[in-house]
């Protein structure tokens, strides 16, 4: 089943994105555009 999950920068810690993810599957860890930042950071699943 999925459900929705939300992406937090690594850098700032801002929660910017909205996602999707398997229950069974392994927390998502994207490239995507940060607006506090500025600028390209990782985006890891918010625990």
């Amino acid at each position: 089943m999925r459900e929705g999950v939300i992406l937090r920068c690594a850098t700032c810690k801002e929660e910017n994105y909205i996602a999707k993810n398997d229950k069974r599957k392994e927390k998502i860890e994207v490239k995507k555009h940060c607006f506090k930042c500025n600028s390209h950071q990782v985006h890891k699943q918010k625990k």
